[in-house]
Parts: structure tokens; C-alpha cells; sequence
């Protein structure tokens, strides 16, 4: 599979992707990835230096995508943000290089690098703390995604 930067011609596919696997985990409401409204043009909202935004890509078709960006408000600090797959890519491994790319990039901007998720994406979880995040007992800052109900932390340093 091919993991490489988001193009403006990829938002159609990759909002399409995370909407499609929040809908699998019932993710499709208010508080969560679904309702922000830069999903339809995350190549634009990850352009910035300390930021970055890959996709997966196997035979042509989009697979999933994970980015990283500041969070507002706590210096040092990053996130894992919007990281789906869709089920024919999990378990390929392609996840795991995804995430070893985007948090070597976090490491030369950030200390920290935080994620918010939901405890029924328990494959997820179980990545996350596979790849060293550390469950956390409360979101670091009020964030518009308020329906998640899992927070993670890395220390990148």
C-alpha cells in the first residue's frame, strides 16, 4: 500500500471514508469527527508547517488516513486526528506504518501527542496502546468533540 500526503482531489474520498466508519460504530452524531465541518476540504486545514494529514492507498482506491495537529491551547502538544480505515485495510498492517509516519513527523513539532476516541472501537484502543498511548482520565481541554469518551496521551520525547 501507498502512504502519502492528502491531495485537494482526495477530500471527497476520505470524507466519505470517516463517515463511513463512523457510521459503522455509530458515530454519526453531533460531538463527534462527523459533524466538523473542515471534512470536506482537509487538505486545505492540513497545510500549515506542523501539520499533516497521509492516506492510504492500495491499487488506487483510499483505504483510510490519519493527520496531526496542534491542539489549541496546550503547548507542546498534538493530535492524532481523524484516523479511520475501512475494514478491508484493518489488519493489514498499513495502520501501524501510518501511525509510526505521523508520529515521527509529531516528534519534530511536538512533545505530546493526545487522541480522543470511542470505548467501542476496541480494535482501536487496543492499537493505540499497542503503539504507546497511555489512557487518560479526562480529555486534556473542552474540545467540540465532547461525545468521545476515551482519551489517550504519548509522551514523543
Amino acid at each position: 500500500m501507498l502512504i502519502r500526503r492528502i491531495k485537494k482531489e482526495d477530500n471527497k474520498n476520505v470524507e466519505k471514508i470517516i463517515r463511513d466508519v463512523l457510521t459503522e460504530f455509530g458515530g454519526n452524531r453531533e460531538g463527534l469527527a462527523w459533524a466538523d465541518p473542515e471534512l470536506s476540504y482537509l487538505s486545505e486545514v492540513y497545510k500549515k508547517e506542523n501539520t499533516a494529514y497521509w492516506v492510504a492507498e492500495k491499487d488506487g482506491k483510499l483505504v483510510g488516513g490519519c493527520g496531526i495537529g496542534p491542539v489549541e491551547g496546550a503547548e507542546g502538544v498534538c493530535e492524532l486526528q481523524k484516523m479511520y480505515f475501512l475494514e478491508e485495510s484493518r489488519g493489514t498492517g498499513v495502520a501501524g506504518q501510518m501511525i509510526e509516519k505521523a508520529l515521527d513527523f509529531a516528534s519534530n513539532y511536538y512533545d505530546k501527542c493526545y487522541l480522543e476516541t470511542l470505548s467501542n472501537m476496541k480494535a482501536a484502543n487496543r492499537f493505540y496502546q499497542k503503539h504507546g498511548f497511555h489512557k487518560i482520565d479526562k480529555p486534556i481541554l473542552d474540545s467540540e468533540h465532547y461525545a468521545c469518551d476515551v482519551w489517550y496521551i504519548k509522551d514523543l520525547k
